[in-house]
């Protein structure tokens, strides 16, 4: 178990995968949770790097560029996908903020839907959500 630099959540054992963010505290709907932090890259960096990991934790902007969290990140890059999440990622002006779908409970891991990926539907999903789309 990790402590994180948000005193409402911390890093710790996740039954999706690896690590995962968990709250400390309540958080309310609507809140905004943090902020990913990382390298900031070319579009084209970041899809060479992510090339053949499982473990990505890079997001790309429709504008191009991307942040690469595994470089610089902080405990936002253990957030988790689920299908059927409590949290969304906000992308905006060269930033990644994280917000709450919902409230979420102390103790509960908070997740996203990563949406389009770089493994392009071939990595099993392991969220274990009802409705679950099955694959990356």
């Amino acid at each position: 178990m990790r402590k994180s630099t948000n005193s409402n959540i911390e890093v710790r054992a996740s039954r999706i995968a690896g690590q995962g963010i968990f709250a400390l505290a309540r958080l309310r709907a609507r809140s905004k949770l943090g902020e990913l932090t990382g390298e900031y890259i070319s579009t084209r960096e970041a899809r060479r790097r992510a090339k053949g990991l499982r473990r990505i934790a890079i997001v790309e902007f429709d504008e191009g560029g991307a942040i690469d969290a595994s470089v610089g990140g902080n405990e936002f890059q253990y957030t988790n996908h689920s299908c059927t999440p409590n949290a969304f990622i906000r992308r905006i002006h060269k930033r990644v903020e994280i917000y709450a779908l919902r409230d979420i409970v102390p103790g509960e891991e908070i997740t996203c839907d990563y949406g389009e990926t770089q493994h392009e539907g071939t990595l099993p999903c392991r969220c274990g959500a009802p409705g679950c789309r099955g694959f990356l």
